[in-house]
């Protein structure tokens, strides 16, 4: 406290004996207030004489001293401004410091009170820790922006090989409509040119009976010329040879190039709908899972209802009382197609199947099962819901297609028996997690009167477009 008194005593105006206000230097090295100076009697030459050496020096515009304004105000600062004393306390409840008669006489009274001393270490291990948690956090928004770079690259890495699927898939889409239209011009042409060389045929004719009605009257007009004798021999023959031409009427000829023009966009989707579909997925039957009823061939691709009850392992995977078998690949997400042949068979039923089923004992037929299927009894064709639905299948598939959207929610059966187009039977929309199978129920086999297999066929169209497959897992 006395050195801070000490300091204010050098840091005084000799005129006004307060601590300087703006001050200001003289050339003789002596300070003063700005006012203080402003105050002096200048003679005139615009000279003053310092109080303190009583030196004449200039005072039309002495420099401010700097340095000795800085020390003022690093003091002001360390004092409070109402009781000019040293800020040596720290308040606790409002996070302030404030000096002596502050804490004891003044608005702090009864606050918590802190040396400064005391605050100060205490600040500096709180900031110590602040530092290491400020790095932290540069460590961790570094890493942040490191993996954001990395992501960023990615996803224009990937977007890129996006654009070259799109381009090539709206390449093969465009050169199929280009072969559709092409089609359709072909088909055009053809009918015009065969009704356009009709009509030109028929011109010719008609062109050729007009020379001769010509040559003919050219010949009465002679023949008014002849005698009576030569006029009435020739007229008889001319008259009898009239008589005998037949008489052919125009009969206007309509347009019919095969196909309405209001269809022509239906057709090409109906076209476009088979191409577009996933490539066919090449499935085989699962021996491990079919009743031991069932009877495989062909590597396992076809499935029939035998007459003995074969001995076989009994598996948890395998069907014990419904006549079923399952695909040997489950699918658990992406968009699968594929193609079973039921020919003539008088009763089955097809779909799919949740990998968690029973099958121990009678297959519940309903989607809340996790079954899905449609299926032929007796001539009738329905779907297993929740109550069943009847199918107005009008001509009846040899060959049906599946198509399974997961992430979608859809099954879709068609009649897939046109090589170019699907025909619409049923659509299930189905929420499902986990692995879900192809199923072929083949049904009892009726005393020989059902033993028509199921097909798995092996298909290779090359005319079919793939879509981008998403990997897909073995079972």
């Amino acid at each position: 406290m006395e050195r801070r008194q000490s300091l204010e005593e050098q840091l005084r105006c000799p005129v006004c004996l307060d601590v300087f206000t703006e001050p200001l230097m003289l050339q003789c090295g002596h300070s003063y207030c700005r006012c203080c100076v402003r105050s002096m009697t200048m003679d005139l030459l615009g000279q003053l004489q310092c109080p303190v050496c009583r030196c004449a020096v200039d005072g039309d515009s002495p420099p401010p001293n700097v340095s000795l304004a800085r020390i003022i105000e690093a003091l002001q600062l360390e004092s409070c401004p109402q009781h000019h004393n040293p800020l040596s306390l720290y308040c606790e409840d409002e996070q302030t410091v404030i000096c002596g008669f502050c804490g004891s006489i003044g608005a702090h009274r009864g606050h918590k009170i802190t040396p400064v001393s005391s605050v100060y270490s205490r600040m500096k291990e709180d900031i110590s820790c602040l530092m290491t948690e400020f790095q932290h956090q540069k460590r961790k928004l570094e890493d942040q922006i490191c993996k954001m770079a990395y992501n960023k690259s990615r996803i224009t890495n990937e977007s890129d090989v996006l654009k070259w699927v799109v381009r090539k898939e709206f390449g093969e889409l465009q050169r199929c409509l280009e072969v559709e239209e092409a089609g359709f011009m072909q088909q055009v042409e053809t009918s015009a040119a065969v009704l356009i060389s009709s009509l030109q045929n028929q011109t010719d004719q008609l062109n050729q009976n007009l020379n001769r009605l010509q040559e003919a009257h050219n010949t009465l007009q002679d023949l008014s010329n002849e005698g009576h004798l030569d006029f009435i021999m020739k007229y008889g023959s001319i008259s009898q040879e009239l008589q005998q031409k037949e008489e052919r009427l125009f009969s206007s000829v309509n347009f019919r190039p095969g196909f309405n023009h209001n269809d022509i966009k239906l057709t090409v989707w109906k076209r476009l709908h088979r191409k577009v579909l996933p490539a066919p997925e090449l499935l085989k039957l699962d021996p491990q899972t079919a009743h031991p009823m069932l009877e495989l061939h062909h590597g396992d691709t076809v499935v029939a209802c035998g007459a003995l009850l074969r001995r076989l392992p009994d598996n948890p995977e395998r069907f014990s009382y419904s006549y079923c078998v399952l695909a040997n690949r489950g699918f658990s997400s992406g968009k699968h197609y594929w193609e079973v042949e039921v020919g003539n068979k008088p009763k089955w039923r097809l779909g799919l199947i949740k990998g968690t089923t029973n099958r121990k004992s009678k297959l519940v037929k309903n989607p809340e099962s996790g079954v899905w299927l449609i299926g032929l009894k007796d001539g009738v064709y329905e779907a297993f819901t929740s109550p069943r639905v009847v199918l107005p299948v009008l001509a009846p598939p040899h060959r049906l297609g599946l198509f399974l959207d997961y992430e979608g929610g859809g099954l879709t059966f068609y009649n897939s028996d046109s090589p170019d187009e699907l025909g619409f039977i049923y659509s299930f929309r189905l929420e499902v997690q986990g692995k879900v199978y192809p199923l072929l129920d083949v049904c009892w086999h009726d005393r020989g009167d059902n033993k028509q297999p199921l097909v798995l066929p092996q298909l290779h169209r090359e005319h079919l477009l793939p879509l981008p497959q998403p990997q897909k897992q073995d079972k």
